[in-house]
């Protein structure tokens, strides 16, 4: 079936940069979106950035926005987030989701999404 598969994590000092990759494969029903998540210890999973194909858009939470980026590989289902200026409160595992939300309102909604990656470990040292 569909499958969401993410790499790239690893153990940066604070400052440093990652870059993860989420490549989705089966089928695509109109057009859809690609998200990072994340949930670090003792946190709640939160939303880090998406990219949706409708228009398209990019995403990002406000703890994120301006340090983080996502892009789409052109004629690919996959898409690249790029973390620089990393902090240590940005350690967490990271998950890919793809899934069709009903507008940018809800594009941050991890409910949104259907199909879910096994996670990538970000460790942020001071």
């Amino acid at each position: 079936q569909a499958q969401v598969r993410e790499s790239g994590g690893g153990l940066v000092q604070a400052g440093g940069s990652l870059r993860l990759s989420c490549a989705y494969s089966g089928q695509s029903f109109g057009e859809y979106a690609m998200a990072w998540f994340r949930q670090a210890r003792g946190k709640e999973r939160e939303f880090v950035a998406a990219f949706r194909w409708r228009g398209p858009g990019t995403f990002y939470a406000d703890a994120v926005e301006g340090r983080f980026s996502i892009s789409r590989v052109d004629g690919t289902n996959t898409v690249f987030l790029q973390m620089d200026s990393l902090q240590p409160e940005d350690t967490a595992i990271y998950t890919c989701a793809v899934g069709w939300p009903a507008g940018p309102s809800r594009i941050k909604t991890a409910s949104e999404y259907m199909s879910w990656g096994q996670g990538t470990q970000v460790t942020v040292s001071s």
